[in-house]
């Protein structure tokens, strides 16, 4: 089963941001598979790197939108994608340090916060960037 399930409650009414967010709720979901089948350190590794290189890719695409657009509330919404990445960038230096297996408390936290930053944050872009002809 699935740790994420896309809905379209998640879209944030751009193409292009949307389907980032669903390649992201992938990478989730695939690295909850591998590690719920036990798959081994270089397995979980690779897909944790993915998703770590992948996250980076598109808050690039975001804030490249919101410098183009002069977006007012790039800040805060970039400082929180400062604090994932860093997040993450820890997680996988303790990951290849360390025994090969992440906690599900981990796998509960990319969910809720991958959820929740779509849901609160990314969607409050959704009426600015459509007014500028981005859908």
């Amino acid at each position: 089963m699935a740790l994420i399930t896309w809905s379209n409650n998640y879209s944030v009414n751009i193409k292009e941001i949307d389907a980032q967010h669903q390649k992201l709720v992938e990478l989730v979901n695939l690295l909850h598979d591998h590690m719920k089948a036990g798959k081994g350190k270089d397995a979980v590794g690779k897909i944790l790197k993915e998703l770590a290189d992948y996250t980076v890719y598109h808050f690039s695409t975001e804030e490249k939108l919101f410098a183009k657009y002069y977006y007012p509330d790039s800040r805060p919404h970039i400082r929180e994608h400062q604090d994932l990445v860093e997040q993450v960038t820890k997680l996988i230096l303790d990951y290849d340090k360390g025994s090969g297996v992440l906690p599900m408390d981990l796998m509960d936290f990319l969910r809720d916060w991958l959820i929740n930053h779509i849901a609160k944050s990314d969607k409050k872009f959704t009426a600015f960037f459509n007014s500028k002809g981005i859908n």
